[in-house]
């Protein structure tokens, strides 16, 4: 395969005489070697009617007949396989294949959006289930594709390369009979030797980098194969690419930790809020870390356009690698991860986690901690909930659970009839919003929970004794407190930050991207280099003068061809420079000769 190969003048052509008369010479094989294909492209074959022949009578002929077809067939199968045409067909297939990834969710992605919209496409679901569409890069189909395109890579690589090596062991073929018949041509006669020509002609193209010997009458030369270098290259870093991307989503891991400012994190997936791995991934391959975050930055603009645009937005972190490794500190920015053996911890959210500490009815404190909010817009306005699960009891003496629905704004508006909604993402005027429920939380049946909101079905919501919903508004030191001695919240003036960290690790990230640089420069190799081949034959005339030809041939045909051919001539011309015809009574009387031609006028196409 090759992606500058085209089905003329490349050695593809299924016609040898329409490849002959392309680069302008008749199909009576008259350049012989010296028209040889100048590229390694497998040349394409026409399908038989049947690869057994004639089949012979009784059971062993049948045996043998079937035998022949089965491995003709086979043969076939993969030339067309190997063959450009399916080469690209498979790529097309691949990234076809790749759309329905990018559109549809996907189960190893986000396994909730893919149960989101089953149950909102009660018969697309069922199709797209059956069809792989949910899990398209671990489906049956597209591992075909994949398989079949890295099978097809390999197989036209392995021969090209050692056709190729072998051209470059091998020298330029010999001259044809026939210099003239080629695409670019010139001519002219010289009063210096066959050989003194000769040896002029190869030290030139040696020091103009051609492969160049004297083969008989004539210099051989050849240059341009870092076309086909580039060539390779280009299909050797597929492969490349290929394996590696392959390797990276077997392998990969992907976590998500929200951290608040003091509290720490160890990687091991128990730490992980959610995590997810490729389908060969073990524990084991997770590298041994640990870090802390000390302090979230962020700062933001203030005026303009671009007010509440983050300025800064930094983690500094202590981390250590290993069980007793030294403790180092660091900061994590945006785009600026931090790199620990294969992993990389990426700063991906931030938000605030205001303080808070509740008190039973005798006073006695059953929660104090941060809790962390979820943002909702660009300026933070978050929201979360407060979850006291143990320790707390009510005025009765019974052993009861709290919940508050909290909302929080950095910077407060002013009360107003509608929801809040905070102005500016910075700390200017914090707020937070509470209302109580007590009951059960329903914590203890198991069932997974969202950390930022309530189930409030086995709750019932404090009430005063008007029986108006309690809630208030708090500032930072306020106190809301519960009725009939339930207690008391406090929003205490400690107000911190959280920071969510995604850890990833891809093997083979690296290698993918040395494989698409060196595809980028293997194609251009291969477009914008042309191979060529140039010979010089010096021999002596009739009349005794030396006759100079020169010829160049090339993959395709370019005005380049040309003109480097009469720069090559014009250098040539300089050693052995036209000799003047002194006989011009013979050149009146032969109205049909040939005039001498100048080197200067002589590439001609």
């Amino acid at each position: 395969m090759s992606t500058t190969d085209t089905d003329t003048g490349t050695g593809r052509t299924k016609d040898p005489a329409a490849a002959k008369r392309h680069i302008g010479v008749s199909a009576d094989g008259e350049l012989g070697e010296a028209g040889s294909q100048l590229s390694t492209a497998p040349v394409d074959t026409a399908v038989p009617g049947s690869f057994g022949g004639s089949r012979a009578p009784g059971a062993l002929g049948g045996l043998t007949w079937t035998g022949r077809e089965v491995v003709g067939w086979a043969r076939w199968f993969w030339r067309q396989l190997t063959s450009m045409r399916v080469a690209l067909i498979l790529l097309f297939l691949l990234s076809l294949g790749a759309i329905p990834g990018s559109l549809i969710p996907q189960s190893g992605t986000d396994a909730q959006k893919v149960a989101d919209f089953k149950d909102a496409h009660s018969i697309l679901g069922p199709v797209y289930d059956k069809l792989g569409l949910f899990h398209v890069y671990s489906s049956v189909w597209f591992s075909a594709i994949y398989i079949l395109l890295f099978v097809s890579l390999i197989g036209c690589i392995v021969p090209r390369t050692w056709q190729f090596v072998g051209q470059l062991r091998g020298r330029p073929p010999g001259a044809p009979k026939r210099l003239n018949r080629l695409p670019a041509y010139a001519t002219w006669r010289t009063g210096a030797e066959p050989e003194q020509v000769r040896e002029a002609a190869l030290k030139i193209l040696k020091q103009r980098r051609f492969r160049a010997h004297i083969e008989k009458d004539a210099v051989a030369a050849e240059k341009g194969y870092l076309r086909e270098t580039g060539n390779l290259l280009f299909h050797i870093a597929l492969i490349v690419m290929l394996v590696a991307f392959a390797w990276g989503q077997l392998f990969k891991s992907e976590g998500n930790k929200l951290i608040v400012e003091g509290d720490g994190f160890s990687n091991t997936i128990s730490q992980y809020d959610d995590f997810k791995s490729g389908n060969l991934f073990s524990t084991d391959d997770l590298t041994p870390f640990s870090f802390n975050l000390k302090k979230f930055t962020g700062t933001y603009e203030r005026t303009g356009p671009n007010k509440g645009t983050p300025r800064t937005y930094q983690a500094a972190i202590t981390y250590s690698i290993g069980a007793y490794g030294k403790e180092k500190k660091t900061t994590v920015k945006v785009n600026e991860p931090l790199r620990i053996g294969d992993s990389k911890v990426y700063l991906t959210a931030h938000g605030y986690a205001p303080v808070v500490t509740v008190r039973d009815g005798k006073g006695n404190v059953v929660y104090h901690d941060a809790v962390p909010m979820l943002p909702l817009d660009s300026n933070v306005t978050s929201q979360g909930a407060i979850k006291v699960m143990d320790g707390y009891k009510n005025a009765q003496g019974t052993t009861e659970q709290l919940g508050f629905s909290a909302f929080f704004v950095p910077t407060f508006a002013g009360a107003g009839k509608g929801d809040m909604f905070s102005q500016f993402p910075a700390l200017d005027f914090p707020v937070l919003a509470l209302s109580g429920y007590h009951g059960s939380l329903g914590v203890d049946a198991g069932i997974p929970q969202n950390v930022y909101q309530l189930d409030t079905s086995k709750m019932k919501q404090f009430k005063d004794e008007k029986g108006n919903i309690v809630k208030a508004r708090l500032l930072p030191g306020e106190t809301m407190k519960l009725p009939n001695g339930a207690g008391s919240i406090t929003f205490d003036k400690g107000i911190k930050e959280w920071a969510n960290f995604q850890v990833t690790q891809q093997p083979g990230s690296d290698w993918a991207l040395i494989g698409a640089f060196t595809a980028i420069f293997g194609l251009a190799g291969s477009l914008f280099i042309q191979r060529r081949r140039v010979w010089v034959r010096a021999t002596t005339g009739a009349d005794g003068v030396t006759v100079v030809e020169m010829a160049g041939l090339g993959r395709s045909e370019s005005a380049k061809l040309p003109e480097e051919l009469g720069d090559l001539a014009a250098l040539v011309h300089d050693q052995a420079p036209t000799q003047p015809d002194t006989d011009e009574a013979a050149v009146e009387t032969d109205p049909d000769a040939e005039p001498s031609v100048p080197a200067a006028e002589g590439a001609e196409k």
